[in-house]
């Protein structure tokens, strides 16, 4: 059950849209928000604002890495006072954290005390790469916090019906037992999304989910309908989105050939990048 949901914020237009997400799932699930803000210690200690001042011919001066640290806890201040309010307004209990540290392994640190993870699809630091497909500080958090993490897009829309794609996988099925929890709480109808043109597979995974739903679910329902398509995973699971029939996806993150997915590009990293509503990811 989902009590605590972390959500780093840096202040960008996304992670806005993040926490406007927090706090409406918050609603749904009775749950609390924890608002994180990293101070990027590269930007503190490291080189790189070294290497800038020196390319443009002025070395920093006396008390200069003072400064910047300064200036960056004012903006977190900020930045977290507003998170806050925002949270009091709408009826939603929230903390907040400061911490300086590299971004990623701070974030996987600090969820290890929430249920959850929401983040921006790209927020301030999206350029750094820390990722490899996303490009994003989300998809390091996704590989290795071990939280579900709940990706949000740029523009908010509520969440009425949720989409599952299945597919049989050890995360898969992790993913499908967080649906059918979430459906119960937020009272979500669940679609469960199959792809592939083999007729017995379909069957089996078919007959996992319900089984799972039978299992797992409070009052098992018809709302967990289950639908077959055929194609290319990933073309097909945005289709699906794009159809509008929900407005939040669930899904097993990434799969083992880190390869494969480094040379093609992986379902979950596509569907992130395409996907105009919110992806929940399990690990």
């Amino acid at each position: 059950m989902i009590k605590k949901i972390l959500i780093p914020t840096d202040g960008s237009a996304n992670s806005l849209t993040a926490l406007e997400y927090g706090i409406y799932v918050a609603r749904k699930l009775n749950a609390a928000l924890i608002g994180l803000y990293v101070l990027d210690v590269n930007l503190i200690q490291g080189p790189m604002l070294t290497d800038i001042s020196g390319s443009v011919g002025m070395p920093p001066y006396d008390g200069f890495f003072d400064a910047i640290e300064t200036s960056l806890n004012e903006k977190a201040d900020f930045i977290l006072k507003d998170f806050q309010k925002r949270c009091q307004e709408s009826g939603i209990k929230a903390e907040v954290r400061k911490t300086i540290g590299k971004i990623s392994p701070i974030i996987i640190e600090e969820a290890q005390n929430a249920d959850l993870i929401l983040m921006a699809k790209k927020g301030e630091h999206f350029h750094l790469k820390e990722g490899g497909l996303l490009g994003s500080v989300a998809e390091a958090v996704i590989r290795n916090s071990g939280k579900p993490v709940l990706v949000t897009p740029e523009n908010f829309l509520e969440i009425e019906s949720m989409g599952l794609a299945y597919d049989g996988s050890d995360s898969a099925s992790k993913a499908l037992k967080l649906s059918l929890e979430l459906s119960d709480q937020a009272v979500w109808p669940l679609t469960a999304v199959i792809i592939t043109s083999d007729t017995k597979k379909a069957d089996t995974l078919s007959t996992q989910i319900e089984d799972m739903n039978q299992k797992e679910s409070v009052a098992p329902t018809s709302d967990c309908e289950i639908i077959i398509l055929s194609g290319k995973e990933s073309n097909e699971i945005i289709k699906f989105i794009l159809e509008g029939a929900v407005e939040l996806m669930v899904m097993g993150a990434y799969g083992h050939n880190r390869l494969r997915e480094l040379l093609l590009g992986s379902t979950t990293s596509h569907v992130i990048r395409k996907s105009p509503i919110p992806v929940l990811l399990t690990r």
